[in-house]
């Protein structure tokens, strides 16, 4: 069993944060100014000892890589941004292909959205928009990838490096896409790609060429249950305008949820909510704790193993502005980490 965690690079600054979302602007922007917005909501989420990293220096990469190893996750999954040639986000994960370190596993997630300025990945007030282009334009973004794909760090499965694309529905030739580049990885010295679709809240239809699909947490499970699944308007009587879900009832859903007919590897994740990024617009989940949270890992990486998937992707390593990060905090320091090892060694792993 190997746990895969998700990995947002906006730890830095760059040119097109700095314009939409004035200068300075970093992920950390938005966790330092999130309130709470009723009783007993924790927010601000700090991280521990004041840690509050840059991703361009490589002194907080190895931070990373090694209480992540420690803890028994096996590999991050960078999240990676690619505008019809135009990257965004991209330095740290250059940095790490160019020196090699840190030695740790990784692989790619395109995460094929447009930028809006509501934060969703919606195509309202968008502030950089995808066009997936054709031939010419699918062949220099291969050839970026071929970097990535044959370096020694890079997760495999049957020898083939794991691609996941986020959202197939917005790509208008996704299938011949997809074959394009089979084909240009053999022709450079590789066996193909191992495509994974992800399973979020977009809905989007199974499409030939994937080799699996990957459950993004909680947002597949919000799909399959319409949005309607334990909300409440009122926490404690104090009535807002977003909208709070029960941690367990939601996780129990999961846990029961029958198996896909298609090869499918388990989601988990650690908490959520965003208000730090949308404030009375948020989704929390009330009633995680790192016990709870190590409770329902151990269950899924039963189902895992049962269903001899190899592995577990985690949302996410270190998504601070939408609350589900395992990374550690001044409230819970290392405990969510040491959920993720005890839900391993209780599994013989």
């Amino acid at each position: 069993m190997k746990i895969i965690a998700f990995y947002l690079p906006q730890f830095h600054e760059i040119p097109e944060n700095n314009l939409w979302w004035g200068q300075g602007f970093t992920e950390w922007t938005n966790t330092r100014k999130a309130k709470p917005l009723f009783p007993g909501h924790y927010q601000p989420r700090e991280p521990y000892q004041d840690y509050y990293y840059d991703l361009t220096d490589e002194t907080a990469r190895k931070w990373q890589a090694e209480i992540a190893k420690k803890y028994g996750i096996y590999g991050f999954c960078y999240y990676h941004y690619w505008f019809k040639g135009k990257r965004l986000l991209e330095k740290p994960f250059n940095e790490i292909l160019r020196k090699g370190e840190p030695h740790f596993p990784f692989c790619l997630s395109w995460a094929n959205e447009p930028w809006s300025r509501r934060w969703d990945g919606t195509n309202y007030d968008v502030l950089m928009p995808q066009d997936y282009g054709d031939e010419e334009d699918w062949k220099e973004h291969f050839d970026f990838l071929l970097t990535a794909f044959k370096d020694e760090r890079y997760i495999r499965v049957d020898n083939k490096p794991l691609f996941i694309i986020y959202r197939t529905r917005s790509i208008p030739k996704c299938q011949e896409m997809l074959l394009y580049w089979q084909n240009l990885a053999k022709q450079n010295g590789l066996e193909g790609i191992y495509f994974v679709q992800t399973l979020n809240v977009f809905k989007d239809p199974q499409v030939t060429g994937f080799d699996a699909c990957v459950e993004f947490e909680p947002s597949y499970t919000l799909t399959l249950t319409n949005f309607g699944f334990n909300f409440e308007r009122a926490v404690d009587g104090y009535h807002q305008k977003f909208n709070v879900m029960d941690y367990d009832k939601f996780w129990l859903n999961i846990l029961e949820r029958p198996e896909n007919n298609i090869k499918t590897f388990l989601g988990a994740f650690v908490d959520w909510d965003n208000s730090a990024r949308t404030g009375n617009r948020a989704l929390i989940f009330k009633g995680s704790t790192p016990e709870k949270f190590s409770y329902y890992l151990n269950e899924q990486i039963k189902k895992a193993v049962n269903r001899n998937s190899e592995f577990l992707f985690i949302n996410a390593w270190n998504e601070w502005a939408e609350g589900t990060y395992l990374e550690p905090d001044k409230k819970y320091g290392y405990q969510y980490l040491e959920a993720v090892k005890n839900a391993l060694e209780n599994n013989g792993f």
